[in-house]
């Protein structure tokens, strides 16, 4: 599909006058239904058993991680490689419970939602609460004052960093490893929690499915107690949260 050129750039006569009168403020040349348009249309075909081979997929190789640590637990270099490895797939989990919050998992959403609830609550993710925190990020994306997750800087307050900050936010990322604490405040002055039905995110109908998710997590929290009471808490923190 042919896009159509930008109103607000004008015939330029070189590449960097062009780049020069570009205006990133204005609206793109495009909508998203052009770009839905484009899409070819077995490209929204959604096949439950195709997605569930998937999480059947995953599983398996975890387990598999989980029995080549166990089997050779006693060798030092084996568990960084297990924790990377491992990681990937926990991340791996993450977008199959992700696909289930877009929908795109199957077109039967009570399905979306048990997947979704085993496989993020697995890796302690509140689904609901994530999935409609995620949806208020995709409807406001790059938003200063409205995205959810990924809130950009305006270049005032970029000056302002220092250089740690500026290293730790945007060269490692730190804010990666600060996940949880996303989760259970997003602000520091308002009832950003995805755990509290309450919380500033969610629509007064929508807090019994927060009620859900965080009960759903619990069980999985409650369950890995129980676990380290059976293999013991360092060997619990080095399968499930390295």
């Amino acid at each position: 599909m042919a896009v159509p050129p930008a109103k607000n750039l004008q015939q330029a006569s070189s590449p960097n006058e062009e780049i020069e009168q570009f205006d990133p403020s204005a609206p793109p040349p495009f909508k998203v239904a052009d770009i839905r348009a484009a899409i070819p249309d077995h490209c929204w075909v959604k096949n439950p058993w195709r997605s569930l081979s998937y999480v059947l997929r995953d599983i398996l190789v975890i387990s598999s991680l989980v029995t080549f640590a166990v089997f050779f637990k006693n060798i030092t270099w084996v568990w960084p490689v297990y924790w990377v490895a491992q990681g990937t797939m926990f991340w791996a989990i993450f977008v199959l419970g992700h696909d289930c919050g877009h929908g795109s998992f199957s077109d039967n959403i009570n399905l979306n939602s048990m997947v979704g609830h085993i496989l993020h609550s697995s890796i302690l993710v509140p689904y609901h609460g994530w999935r409609i925190s995620h949806r208020t990020h995709h409807q406001n994306h790059g938003h200063v004052e409205n995205d959810e997750s990924w809130v950009p800087l305006t270049e005032k307050t970029y000056k302002t960093l220092n250089t740690v900050i500026k290293i730790l936010r945007f060269k490692i990322p730190f804010p990666l490893f600060l996940y949880p604490l996303y989760l259970w405040t997003r602000h520091p002055r308002k009832s950003r929690s995805h755990f509290h039905p309450y919380s500033d995110m969610f629509s007064p109908n929508e807090r019994p499915y927060i009620v859900i998710s965080a009960l759903c997590w619990a069980l999985m929290v409650a369950n890995l107690i129980y676990l380290s009471t059976i293999v013991g808490p360092t060997m619990l923190l080095a399968f499930h949260t390295m």
